[in-house]
């Protein structure tokens, strides 16, 4: 596939995935798929997902734990069967109400019109203050000025 219909694939996974359309977007992937994020252990959706059924593990996992209020790809970037996509989002974790931004990447590999890898980039201190329990106390609390 060329660079410029590779950007497009991008660009039809994100237009389903803004519009609930999961089996879509694993209809993109390939059977043997690699899907990676950082891994951290309080974020039921981090770290690396194999194949079909793990991406649709993913999605399952992500749907579960947050709610985005906004998700904004902002740019496309392809070279060849790479194409990288920055945007932002404001996310709200269900099990604390906490919320937080986002700034991400991800960067996708394409292969004969599928996926074939997935990397994600993104705030993870702010993720993960965000699944905390301490976070969504914190947050209910006034915040206080430090006096001298």
């Amino acid at each position: 596939m060329t660079t410029q219909e590779n950007k497009q694939l991008a660009i039809n996974g994100y237009q389903m995935f803004l519009k609930g359309d999961i089996q879509g977007v694993l209809d993109m992937c390939s059977d043997d798929i690699e899907w990676t994020s950082a891994d951290l252990p309080s974020i039921p959706f981090a770290g690396a997902f194999h194949g079909k059924a793990g991406v649709s593990d993913f999605f399952q996992k992500l749907a579960a734990t947050v709610e985005f209020l906004d998700y904004q790809p902002q740019s496309f970037i392809a070279d060849e069967d790479k194409v990288a996509v920055a945007g932002v989002s404001t996310v709200r974790v269900r099990a604390t109400g906490a919320t937080y931004d986002d700034i991400w990447v991800h960067i996708f590999t394409m292969k004969n019109g599928k996926t074939v890898r997935f990397e994600q980039f993104h705030n993870t201190a702010a993720a993960v203050a965000a699944f905390s329990a301490m976070a969504a106390s914190t947050a209910a609390q006034p915040q206080q000025s430090a006096r001298h």
